[in-house]
């Protein structure tokens, strides 16, 4: 799902590729999609891009020669959440992708468009929108009033939930979502399920002195040497690594906003804990994924259980459906034999065999099935 920085450099795409291009005519959207029309129609206009946390925003603003005396055209802000899957792609109109839900076309010959893609349609566009009021100021670019609205607020109920669920909250933590919080936390050794008020109340408020400006990745040894020195100095603060870790990534560029090509291996080396082997996993009281290592915490659900138990569980109803399929088709009924096929796996683990010629189910609303010998004893 894309989180903060994929917002973020999704701005920078489409600034970069829409730099000195005008665009013209109305702004169509797909047949597919449920989202709401865009009612925009200019002669020549241009459009630029911001982000902050995890929404982006084109403004699409007239051209002064295309401004006529009473003209009712105005600049529009839309504001996108991409969902899992959105994303901006800048092509020919011969090679739109299939999923391009919101499309804007340039008065150029041949005509290119800028379209937002979105293959699972989550994601969603607000014409004559603003920041959504309910999200907090966004990790990367608002450092300063993002850790003072954290600090300011732990007696809010939000933060008696585990550190790994409050993370997800963008009420307060604006761009965190699943692959950051199990790196920030993998990096301080934290358990996921804590709770996060514990995790968040020894930090101090006034504690303003990380770099809100991204450093271009440096070739030179030293530099990146020092560097991690000073991310290693500051690995004792959660909320300064939610500004840090993110930004990280945008310092990678690139990841999947090449218009040329979609590389993530950078990205795919640069994770230490989600997703990679090794590490443990397990579902948050949302149902959402937790990747992490070592102790999981006192407030993990009960219920839940670990990717490993569930490959255990998984190949025991194997077993019990390989032993049921020799079993189930010959068994005698009062009426006959009868063939069945296998059950679902819920039920399988379920059945019981017993000594030879009888078979007990044990689930509720079913009967044990007898011998013969039995059934004529009776």
């Amino acid at each position: 799902m894309p989180e903060g920085p994929e917002l973020h450099l999704a701005s920078l795409f489409v600034n970069k590729v829409c730099e000195g291009v005008v665009f013209t005519g109305p702004v169509t959207k797909s047949a597919v999609s449920k989202n709401c029309d865009v009612s925009f129609t200019c002669e020549a206009y241009r459009i630029q891009a911001s982000s902050r946390g995890k929404e982006v925003k084109l403004t699409l603003t007239p051209m002064k020669s295309d401004v006529k005396e009473g003209s009712t055209v105005q600049p529009m802000d839309i504001v996108f959440r991409f969902g899992m899957s959105g994303y901006f792609r800048f092509t020919s109109e011969e090679e739109l992708p299939k999923h391009a839900h919101l499309r804007f076309f340039s008065n150029e010959k041949p005509c290119r468009v800028l379209s937002f893609v979105d293959t699972r349609r989550f994601g969603s566009w607000q014409p004559n929108g603003s920041w959504q009021r309910g999200r907090g100021p966004c990790v990367m670019f608002e450092y300063e009033s993002f850790r003072k609205k954290v600090l300011s607020n732990l007696s809010n109920r939000a933060f008696e939930r585990p550190i790994c669920e409050a993370l997800l909250n963008q009420n307060y933590f604006n761009g965190i979502g699943n692959y950051l919080r199990a790196e920030i936390l993998f990096r301080l050794s934290i358990p996921p399920f804590v709770q996060a008020r514990t995790v968040l109340e020894s930090l101090e408020l006034d504690d303003l002195a990380a770099d809100t400006t991204p450093v271009k990745e440096e070739l030179d040894d030293q530099k990146t040497s020092d560097r991690e020195s000073k991310r290693t100095s500051q690995s004792a603060d959660l909320l300064r690594l939610c500004h840090t870790v993110p930004l990280e990534v945008v310092n990678m560029g690139g990841k999947g906003y090449d218009p040329q090509k979609a590389d993530y291996s950078d990205f795919q080396a640069w994770l230490q804990c989600y997703y990679v082997a090794g590490m443990k996993s397990t579902r948050d009281h949302n149902g959402r994924t937790m990747w992490f290592s070592g102790d999981s915490g006192p407030m993990v659900p009960k219920e839940r259980k670990s990717t490993k138990a569930k490959k255990r569980v998984k190949k025991e109803e194997d077993n019990d459906a390989a032993m049921v399929a020799e079993i189930v088709p010959k068994v005698k009924t009062e009426k006959g034999v009868k063939q069945e096929a296998p059950h679902s796996k819920t039920g399988l683990r379920k059945r019981k065999v017993k000594q030879e010629g009888e078979v007990t189910r044990t689930s509720d609303n079913t009967r044990c099935l007898r011998s013969n010998k039995t059934s004529e004893a009776r």
